[in-house]
This record gives C-alpha cells, sequence and structure tokens, in this order.
C-alpha cells in the first residue's frame, strides 16, 4: 500500500505508518507473531489463522488462510524456530450465551458457558492445541496434536525447547487453569502438570472463596527461568514455581480487586531490574467495569510483589464515550526471538489504540508516543450493538523496532517509533 493510500491516524504522536494490510479481506486479529519474515494472525471473527508475508513491511502481502474447525477458536498462536502451536478452543463469541458480552467476563466460565452439561460426544467444537511446521512459512504444515477434555485452551507461553505453558478450561473446574506441557516430541505434545486456585477444582470437592460475579480464571502466564507470572483476571497476579514441570506450586497470590476492576491480562517480569508490568484489560463498554491500569511492580522480595506506580491513562480524547473498551489490552511480552527492553514498554488501548512508554524511572512511567488509528472499514463483529470504533488488540515488535499490530476490524498496522 503506497504511503498516500494508508489510514490516516485520529491522532498521532511519534509514531509513523509505514504498512497497512486488510488481511486478504479478513480484517479482526487477535494475537499477533512475527517469523521468518511471516505474521501469524490468529482472528476473532473470520474462523481461523492468517499468514501474512512482512519481508517488505511497506507492502505486507496475505499469503495463507487457516480455516479453524467447526464452531472452534484459534484466536492465539506461538511461533518457536520451526514451530507454530495454535489453541483450539471453543468459539465463545459464536455462543448465544456470550452475545452479551458482560456475560463472559462476570463469574464462572463453566456456570456461564454451560460446557459440562454437553455430553462429551455431544460438543461440536475442538478443544486443545495444534502444533505446525512453518520450515516453510507461507504453508503451516499440521504435525501434531493435544486434545484436552473441556472447553479447551485459551492462551499459551512457548519460546522453544521442551516445555510449553497453557491457560486450559478443563472439565470438573470452575475456570481456566494453569498447565505445563512437554514438547519434547512436538508431533506427540503431553500434559505435565497442573496449577489452580483453591477452590477452582469443583470435581474434587472444593468450593470457590470468591464471589460469583467474579471470574477467577487464568488467561495465560509469562515464564522466566523457573517462575511463571500468571495473570488470573479478577484473581490478579499467580506467581507459580515451576522448577518441577510435574509439579507447580504456589509462590505467592497477590490481588488488589476489589477494589480496583479486575481482568489481571498480562504479568511482565522484567528481571534485570527485580520489576514486574502487570496490565489490567478493560473489558465492557464505556468504562462500564472502570478505569484499568497497568501497574508497576516491585518484585526484589517475590514472597510481597509491591505496586509502585501506575502508567498515564491516555487523556487526549473521551475515550470513555467513544464507545466499545477503553483501556489496557495486550503488552509486548519481551520474547526472546523479539525486541527486549526493560525501559520501553509497548500497549494496546483498544479504542485508544497503540501507546509506548518510557519506565528509565519506574516510580514515574511516561507516555512517550501513541498512534491511534480511524474507525475501521466496516465491523467484523457480528456481535448485536456493536459500536463501529477501533479496538486495538495486540502489538508485537521486531528486533529492528518495528511494530506489528493488530485489531477486531482494522487490520494490520506496522509502524516506526520516533523517539
Amino acid at each position: 500500500m503506497r504511503s498516500q493510500d494508508l489510514p490516516k491516524p485520529d491522532y498521532v504522536k511519534n509514531m509513523t505508518l509505514i504498512g497497512h494490510s486488510d488481511q486478504g479481506g479478513r480484517a479482526d486479529g487477535v494475537q499477533i507473531m512475527v517469523a521468518k519474515g511471516h505474521a501469524f494472525i490468529g482472528h476473532m471473527f473470520s474462523k481461523g489463522f492468517s499468514v501474512i508475508d512482512v519481508r517488505d513491511p511497506r507492502d505486507p502481502k496475505p499469503v495463507k488462510y487457516v480455516p479453524a474447525p467447526h464452531n472452534t477458536w484459534t484466536i492465539h498462536l506461538q511461533t518457536a524456530g520451526d514451530l507454530l502451536l495454535v489453541i483450539a478452543a471453543r468459539d465463545m463469541f459464536a455462543a448465544p450465551e456470550f452475545q452479551d458480552e458482560r456475560a463472559y467476563y462476570k463469574g464462572s466460565h463453566a456456570e456461564q458457558a454451560g460446557e459440562a452439561e454437553k455430553a462429551p460426544d455431544k460438543r461440536d467444537w475442538t478443544a486443545g492445541m495444534t502444533v505446525y511446521d512453518i520450515a516453510n512459512p507461507a504453508e503451516p504444515r499440521r504435525i501434531g496434536f493435544m486434545p484436552v477434555a473441556g472447553g479447551g485452551i485459551h492462551r499459551i507461553w512457548y519460546t522453544g525447547g521442551r516445555w510449553a505453558y497453557v491457560s486450559v478450561m478443563l472439565d470438573g473446574f470452575t475456570d481456566y487453569i494453569f498447565m505445563t506441557v512437554d514438547m519434547a516430541d512436538p508431533a506427540n505434545p503431553k500434559e505435565a502438570g497442573r496449577y489452580w486456585l483453591p477452590g477452582m477444582n469443583t470435581a474434587a470437592g472444593e468450593k470457590p472463596s470468591w464471589g460469583p460475579l467474579r471470574r477467577f480464571g487464568l488467561h495465560h502466564a509469562i515464564v522466566h527461568g523457573d517462575t511463571a507470572y500468571g495473570a488470573w483476571r479478577d484473581g490478579g497476579l499467580v506467581m507459580i514455581d515451576v522448577s518441577d514441570r510435574s509439579k507447580p506450586t504456589l509462590i505467592k497470590h497477590h490481588n488488589w480487586s476489589p477494589p480496583f476492576g479486575g481482568g489481571t491480562h498480562n504479568c511482565l517480569p522484567l528481571p534485570d531490574r527485580d520489576l514486574l508490568v502487570v496490565a489490567d484489560e478493560s473489558v465492557l463498554d464505556n468504562c462500564e467495569d472502570g478505569i484499568k491500569y497497568i501497574w508497576m511492580f516491585d518484585i526484589r522480595e517475590p514472597t510481597n510483589p509491591v505496586s509502585i506506580s501506575t502508567f498515564p491513562t491516555p487523556r487526549e480524547a473521551d475515550y470513555c464515550a467513544k464507545g466499545g473498551h477503553f483501556g489496557p489490552h495486550n503488552i509486548h511480552e519481551n520474547r526472546p526471538d523479539s525486541f527486549v527492553s526493560s525501559d520501553l514498554i509497548f500497549a494496546t488501548y483498544q479504542n485508544a489504540g497503540y501507546r509506548v512508554f518510557d519506565i528509565k524511572d519506574a516510580f514515574r512511567p511516561q507516555e512517550v508516543a501513541a498512534f491511534v488509528p480511524p474507525a475501521p472499514a466496516k465491523l467484523m463483529d457480528k456481535r448485536p450493538n456493536r459500536p463501529r470504533v477501533i479496538q486495538t488488540c495486540d502489538v508485537w515488535v521486531s528486533k529492528e523496532g518495528l511494530i506489528y499490530g493488530n485489531d477486531f476490524s482494522g487490520g494490520l498496522y506496522i509502524l516506526e517509533y520516533k523517539a
């Protein structure tokens, strides 16, 4: 796409748009990974994932679409070396019970979704994790699958080697729990161990200690060394010792909701500074769930994480009144195959676009760049009463500093940050 044809931002500061793609007409995206000169993008509404050739970032070209199985999400994925791991779970936003989004984020997932009421042979979705060989990135080749009994896997952390880590909804649990996965044979991944918060294993007679409208479920964990930093939605931060992958154990559970609104989504360790960046996701329209924050924690003492600051909230427009969600969603997660920094944090803010923060002074994070895309040409979200606004979803930054991001309806954006 020529520069004069690129979408014009609603707001921009110290960022330049260099490339854009509607992803072959499937402009909805959730998680994005870039490997071997190709972007791998899971779709929220287009029922599968796409591969975009980004070797020329100014002219991204769709090269492959892999449809999802019937009634199944493949929205999250991970790349490492010649492997691509893709989740498979029930397509929640296609389910009648979740057409009002509030139902998805309030209360036990098992109770809201009613999956346990469906006999295994009557379930019309695929649940588990698919492994692809991407030696040829434009032609992912399926080589393995790990099935699970339940709603499926939501998100994965995998940076190569023997171990992967997933959040998984299993029969008998109230919500998504933590699971370690043995990838010694990529064609035959196997469960190795589990951790859940006490009260989640209802099949074993446990009873939740939290209220019925609280959602205590793992979104995902980022793992550094032998510690998994789990984002447990309304349960906050759950730090897990995974030195024995078959028997994960609790280091610390720390929650600040209430009084704050929950929805913890990412927990990014900065090990060289003994810091942890934690993003709470905004999950409801027009700030109905309150203003959400990105938090800075001091974790010098892992059993006593201390919040020392919050990142500034975008204020150049009335984003609560704009429509859709306003607030953090994802942050760039410092994967070893990408840009790694303990000074710059890249985040998505849904209807407020992309944000870059300087955290050299951990007590005073500063916004240094922003890019707010225009309204999407059309909505990919077919749920009722959705506003036609951007919902910027994920961000991934290359070692060279190129920023790749996507949106529920707005396509792939490729940006440069100019300090």
